[in-house]
């Protein structure tokens, strides 16, 4: 199982670090050098196009040395107004700002360099090396020359403006293995309050390449411990597919099916003639539509299709609706896709049928999100992204749930596992809200005696 880095900056050397700049900005770790099987070229590909950066050099003497760039460096020798070099030896601290803009930064393949005051570099070993010491690149740093000076850890870490993060997150959630356990415990002993239903069918929908099958998949792998590698996850840019497919959530591989059915369909179209139609959609929530219909636009669903259910059962039926929206598309859909979708949900919400978003590839948006997914409800582009897909659909942001899916991962992470739960947990609860005035309850394992109610299931 994948476990993200932990920094070895203490608070108060990172808030006398903080001082060095004039505004208010905080740290994010992007990149801590392992003591075993180190490349520079992976060090040098965790430099962003853009960006402002850190390096911090722990040495074995208890002192920090580090250096600032305040944008990526090209390769070789480049000019940067900006940069500094630093020192922290306990509560002492100091700064040097370059003076020399010209060769304040050295950036190769095999080197990171701060003029001659520190360079980080690979040798023929491959092995990590620095050295310090003093030139006229910076303010004087009275830093006696060493070479391959003793060192524990080298980090690098990303410089945010506090205007695009918010210091605490609009929604809460518990990042923990305990957590996740009790997010997953949840969904494996989850039944329906509406005693009518055996499973919970929910329908995902979106347009090409918003995740709907990834989503399956992701959700699959979290049950299972490890990423699945299925054949229906594509690229397809039309969508990969093309049928109606049900997918039983089971507690693990070869468990017993949980209270969960998952659904795809073919993907939403930009206007009435492409994609998945309202009517076939309809058909599918109503429950007509049979098991791997092949969805064709000369061909809509009716009592002439073979399989076709003239009276489905309330299991039959789909009982939640989710929008799929990528994040990295939401704020550029077409204005024939928006209508697509607010159109589903005017139809649905006269069903009562219950709607959520799934707001998918949000760490392709964010690069707090793309290091820890615990930071997605404080980043603020995210929330923008969020408040854009519940006007998309036509629904309040307490619909929308980020979700973070499997995708060139080869393990589950707690933090990706408890998003994605997370959403499950909240889609079920959908269904438990709506249905509860339409369908009796379940019984209570505490009640003696018959259940009577005069409620009649949901009629869709």
């Amino acid at each position: 199982m994948a476990h993200a880095a932990v920094s070895a900056l203490d608070l108060g050397s990172e808030k006398l670090l903080l001082q060095f700049f004039p505004e208010p900005v905080r740290l994010q770790l992007l990149y801590k050098v392992p003591h075993r099987g180190f490349k520079m070229s992976d060090f040098i590909s965790k430099f962003d196009q853009e960006g402002r950066f850190v390096v911090i050099v722990y040495l074995e003497s208890g002192t920090m040395k580090g250096g600032y760039m305040s944008k990526r460096p090209g390769f070789y020798c480049q000019e940067d107004r900006g940069a500094f070099v630093f020192e922290i030896d306990h509560q002492i601290s100091n700064v040097f700002p370059v003076v020399n803009h010209r060769n304040s930064i050295i950036f190769n393949k095999e080197k990171i360099g701060f003029g001659d005051c520190l360079n980080i570099y690979s040798n023929k070993d491959k092995t990590l090396c620095v050295d310090v010491g003093s030139d006229d690149t910076y303010t004087p740093t009275d830093w006696s020359y060493e070479y391959e000076v003793p060192f524990m850890d080298v980090e690098l870490h990303r410089i945010q403006s506090v205007g695009d993060v918010l210091l605490n997150p609009w929604r809460e959630l518990s990042w923990t293995e305990k957590g996740r356990g009790s997010l997953r415990k949840n969904l494996v002993s989850f039944k329906p309050a509406c005693q009518s239903l055996n499973q919970v069918r929910v329908l995902l929908m979106g347009p090409p390449g918003s995740g709907k099958s990834s989503f399956i998949n992701s959700v699959r792998s979290v049950m299972f411990g490890r990423v699945l590698l299925l054949p229906f996850i594509g690229t397809a840019t039309k969508g990969f597919i093309k049928k109606l497919k049900s997918y039983d959530i089971r507690s693990e591989r070869g468990g017993k099916p949980t209270a969960l059915t998952l659904c795809d369909v073919l993907a939403l179209g930009d206007g009435e003639t492409t994609g998945l139609t309202l009517p076939d959609a309809l058909a599918v929530i109503k429950g007509h539509a049979p098991e791997g219909h092949k969805f064709q636009s000369e061909a809509p669903i009716d009592a002439k299709c073979a399989g076709y259910r003239p009276e489905p059962s309330m299991n039959d039926k789909i009982h939640c609706a989710v929008f799929v929206l990528d994040a990295c598309q939401v704020l550029t859909y077409s204005e024939g896709q928006q209508t697509t979708m607010r159109r589903f949900h005017f139809e649905l919400s006269d069903l009562d049928i219950p709607q959520v978003v799934l707001l998918t590839h949000v760490d392709q948006v964010c690069h707090t999100v793309q290091e820890d997914v615990k930071f997605v409800y404080t980043g603020r582009i995210l929330q923008e992204k969020m408040q854009k897909a519940a006007e998309v659909v036509g629904l309040s942001v307490s619909h929308v749930f980020p979700v973070k899916n499997y995708s060139s991962e080869l393990s589950v992470s707690c933090n990706t596992d408890i998003l994605l739960l997370n959403a499950v947990h909240h889609i079920l609860q959908a269904v438990d809200d709506t249905f509860e005035d339409y369908c009796p309850p379940s019984p209570s394992p505490l009640s003696t005696g018959p259940q009577h109610s005069t409620s009649t299931p949901v009629t869709v």
